[in-house]
Formats: C-alpha cells, structure tokens, sequence
C-alpha cells in the first residue's frame, strides 16, 4: 500500500493514479481530518461481489465445498447451462 499526504497525493495525482490502475496498488492517503484509501475500479468490483456473495446464506460453505472437487467431476465448460 502506498501512503501518502493530501500535498504529495495532489502533486503527484496523476502518476499514483496510473500506479493504483495498472497495479492495483491502493493508496492510503492521510489528512489532519482523518485518512481515505483509493482503490482501482477492479478492486472495488471485486470487493462488492465478495460482499455480494458473502450475503447469500451458505454460499461461502459452498464455495468452499466447491474448490475440494476435483477438476475430474466438474462439467466442462461448454456444457454449462446458465
């Protein structure tokens, strides 16, 4: 995580900006009011659907009983039906 101050974040917005996109580098950015973290789009989607699913009874139970399959017993790909 990169920190930095509200002075140096607005110096150098635009290269910490390129850095938390491109590396998905969150940026803590501290204030004499308090601090604020900046993430990449990505990340944040990434955050709301982890919620999302989170929020669905059991789903995480699931998830989990999931992962143990073994690649064998899963159905491929192009028979899935959604």
């Amino acid at each position: 995580m990169i920190n930095t101050n509200a002075t140096n974040f607005r110096k150098n917005i635009f290269v910490i900006l390129e850095q938390t996109i491109k590396y998905n580098e969150p940026v803590n950015i501290s204030t004499k009011d308090g601090n604020a973290v900046m993430i990449s789009e990505e990340d944040y989607n990434g955050l709301m659907e982890t919620l999302y699913l989170c929020s669905i009874p059991n789903m995480r139970e699931r998830i989990m009983e999931g992962l143990k399959t073994p690649i064998s017993e899963c159905v491929p790909e192009n028979e899935v039906e959604w």
